[in-house]
């Protein structure tokens, strides 16, 4: 019976030289083996103790997915320290208040830069880990004296440029739907043996929850091989599945529907894309062995051992899902969120409802308030947030309120119909807070109120700026490209409306009945939302209308990708891995940012790599 974590380690060094993480660096594949991250998890935690870093202590974790930042991780965990893991993406200033809250002693980041001097704290180059603590003992590091109780991490959920909540996440609730898990997955130990080893592609970031248990703790139960990289590109992750023979995708909801534009893109090449739907709708029921010969080409395409998406941190669309099933793959969700240690209910890989979120995990109890809010209670629920006397817990017996609109079928099945908090989680995984940007906005010269309020775009959730203008004559563009100047990337506004009232309509109290504004303003604009202004035609235009949904025919060569074209990081890749299939150029990931405008989209075109 596990008590810690910790006792993943001694799994390790049974386990050996078997490889158990996978990451590419540039043209070069790093594995590392069982053994050697458990060693290295010693060592490093040998170094901590050289530098005086113990039990309670915060150690900041702000790098990209590598087997140094899991053995980092487990090597705090060894002297009792807590680690704050922090998305790659975090602006400079979000990590300040956090370290301001944490009074971190170390800070393991990716590349050292001179910028990192004003958090006043030692930076360790998480790349170098490895050659830094060389000369420490690998031998097993004694136990330390913790519990179950003891705190793990404190997880920083992504999306706030206002105060930081971090919620604080010990062993017991990890372990609570760890041990499920576990047990499940036992009774199919013996056939895995058929299929070892069972590779995943994990593109998940470490620094969330649901990326660690998908990255760190479930594909090692059974002693699997992790495969780690940061590139989105559908073209390359097809490559990564075919070429190192992976067995599951671990992602999110967009880069479902990114893979499944990608295959419809290859349909169309080969002058067969109406067929192809027709052979996709009928097959809808059809036995499996049936779905995976009808459509052999694209399992071809991935690699006969690739057969499942595990799909987690954002809602799927149902459409995405039944078209994957459909091809014959397996697509299983899991639904939970930071407070639940990352699960509330995931799917059986062998018995799935159609269009659920899963079954409850075992140990924990779900039921649906009045207005149909999921409330959940358990040894998963944190037990609060750092330095804030307010617990994850409910005082009402101890039910944790999701803020989630939920249905439960006679078998038990769980269905998300909706949130009832205002927070917005794209179909990235990212939260999004509203006062955030309101904040922002309000503080602009020519604003003189704002609603932030959830839209529906073609590739899921997203913010959608609502403004009163103190002047007509003043210039909303001007005013959004300002703002996001001070808002973190993921933030930034690409779709606004302008209010033609004095006020929005307000409760008794003053507050925006955003509810009214978001009826009329759909009401208004009849699913449009108007994008910036357009001029000559681009021979661009066809491939970034598909991929925009919503943008003009006509655009100008200026126009920028992320403000003028609407497209985010993800909507980028699909723009980029659009353009490889269609020119049949490798492009450079790194060309494409927020900045880049339509002009230079041609020329990186023209210069790329055949």
């Amino acid at each position: 019976m596990r008590t810690t974590v910790l006792s993943y380690l001694d799994e390790f060094l049974a386990r050996g030289t078997e490889a158990a993480f996978a990451h590419r660096r540039g043209l070069r594949v790093a594995r590392w083996s069982y053994e050697i991250t458990a060693q290295t998890a010693f060592q490093f935690a040998r170094e901590l103790e050289e530098r005086g870093i113990g039990k309670g202590d915060r150690i900041l974790l702000w790098a990209e997915n590598s087997p140094e930042w899991v053995a980092s991780f487990f090597g705090c965990l060894l002297r009792g320290a807590i680690a704050v893991p922090l998305d790659l993406q975090s602006e400079l200033a979000f990590v300040a208040r956090v370290q301001h809250q944490v009074s971190a002693k170390l800070l393991l980041c990716g590349v050292a830069t001179e910028a990192l001097a004003d958090l006043s704290l030692p930076v360790l180059n998480l790349d170098e880990i490895s050659s830094l603590v060389a000369h420490h003992s690998s031998a097993p590091y004694p136990a330390p004296d913790v519990g179950p109780d003891a705190t793990v991490e404190i997880v920083f959920t992504s999306g706030t440029t206002a105060e930081p909540k971090g919620v604080s996440l010990t062993h017991r609730n990890l372990l609570a739907n760890l041990t499920p898990i576990e047990k499940e997955i036992k009774p199919y130990l013996k056939w895995e043996r058929l299929f070892h080893p069972v590779r995943f592609l994990n593109l998940l970031p470490l620094s969330h929850v649901f990326g660690q248990f998908m990255g760190i703790f479930v594909p090692q139960l059974l002693g699997e091989e992790v495969f780690l990289q940061e590139s989105l590109n559908p073209s390359q992750i097809i490559e990564t599945v075919r070429r190192e023979r992976i067995s599951v995708i671990v992602t999110v909801p967009r880069i479902l529907d990114a893979l499944r534009e990608k295959i419809e893109r290859v349909c169309e090449t080969h002058g067969k894309p109406e067929q192809f739907r027709k052979e996709i709708q009928a097959s809808a029921g059809k036995h499996f062995i049936l779905r995976w010969w009808k459509f052999r080409k694209v399992h071809r395409m991935f690699g006969w051992k690739f057969w499942a998406f595990v799909s987690g941190g954002a809602t799927l669309d149902p459409k995405t899902e039944g078209f994957w099933r459909r091809l014959g793959f397996v697509v299983i969700q899991g639904y939970g969120m930071t407070e639940t240690a990352a699960l509330i209910s995931v799917n059986h890989p062998f018995r799935i409802g159609r269009g659920s979120i899963g079954q409850v995990m075992p140990g924990q109890e779900v039921k649906l308030a009045a207005n149909g809010e999921i409330l959940v209670r358990g040894e998963n629920i944190s037990p609060g947030y750092w330095r804030d006397h307010t617990s994850a817990r409910a005082i009402d017996d101890g039910w944790f309120h999701t803020g989630d609109i939920g249905e439960m079928d006679q078998e038990g099945n769980l269905y998300f119909r909706g949130r009832e908090k205002e927070v917005i989680v794209t179909s990235a995984g990212v939260n999004i807070y509203p006062e955030d940007i309101e904040s922002v906005l309000d503080r602009q010269p020519e604003i003189k109120a704002s609603a932030v309020i959830e839209t529906q775009s073609a590739h899921g959730p997203e913010p959608l700026a609502v403004l009163i203008l103190r002047d007509d004559d003043a210039s909303p563009d001007a005013v959004i490209e300002r703002a996001n100047h001070s808002l973190a990337h993921h933030q930034r506004i690409r779709r606004w409306f302008v209010w033609s009232g004095e006020d929005f309509p307000r409760t008794a109290t003053q507050k925006i009945r955003k509810q009214v504004v978001a009826e009329r303003v759909r009401d208004s604009l009849d699913g449009a939302i108007p994008f910036a202004a357009a001029s000559d035609a681009s021979p661009l235009a066809e491939i970034v209308t598909r991929i925009g949904k919503s943008a003009p025919t006509k655009v100008d060569p200026s126009a920028k990708l992320e403000t003028d074209l609407k497209l985010d990081s993800l909507g980028r890749v699909e723009l980029l891995s659009a353009l490889e299939d269609r020119y049949q150029v490798e492009i450079d990931e790194a060309a494409f940012t927020s900045t880049t405008t339509l002009a230079d989209v041609e020329k990186i075109v023209r210069e790329g790599k055949p």
